[in-house]
């Protein structure tokens, strides 16, 4: 069962006054195709930087995507089902296309959660344990710890019996090059150059 999260939406009446908007369950939930019991609930969305707080549309009220627009961010709620849930064989591409992140996954690593994102990411473990996996390493994370991934190929791992559940502020970042492509985009510099 998906854990709902309740969003209290604040905003601004006719006259300028401070109320609320909204109380009540998130309403933009996507369960992943292929992977029963891991899923994103956006909560909000900006645009641009600074962003905008006129009007009283629901930011988060359009398909749930994996990286937030150019110059904005994401807010939302991942919940992970242990990796034993896991549906054998799946090499969760289809996952990732549902998102719109097929660019994302890394499809040469063995791990089918592996990608890498243009943002800068505030993990918050709300509940559980998961384990943040990176290329050379690993850490447990529990509930209280933040994560700061910046960039970097990486996926998640929850080996114990329970959910986790995670906040996330996602902000779009600039990408980063990997070693091995500014060794490439300087050897074609100098070849320019000569």
């Amino acid at each position: 069962m998906i854990w709902r999260v309740r969003r209290v939406l604040t905003g601004h009446d006719s006259q300028g006054r401070s109320t609320f908007l909204a109380d009540g369950h998130a309403p933009n939930v996507k369960e992943m195709p292929h992977f029963p019991g891991l899923a994103l609930t956006d909560l909000w969305e900006t645009g641009a930087a600074p962003a905008s707080n006129a009007g009283d549309a629901d930011a988060a009220d359009r398909p749930v995507r994996l990286e937030p627009p150019q110059r904005g961010t994401i807010l939302r709620i991942v919940e992970f089902p242990p990796d034993a849930t896991r549906p054998r064989g799946s090499d969760g591409s289809e996952g990732f296309k549902a998102i719109g992140a097929s660019h994302a996954q890394d499809r040469r690593s063995s791990d089918p959660m592996m990608h890498k994102t243009s943002t800068v990411d505030y993990i918050i473990v709300l509940k559980g344990e998961i384990h943040a996996v990176m290329e050379s390493g690993e850490k447990l994370l529990k509930a209280g710890d933040i994560l700061v991934q910046r960039g970097t190929n990486h996926s998640w791992s929850v080996r114990g019996t329970e959910p986790c559940i995670v906040a996330a502020v996602l902000v779009s970042a600039k990408p980063v090059m990997s070693a091995k492509k500014k060794s490439s985009t300087k050897s074609k510099a100098k070849k320019k150059k000569k």
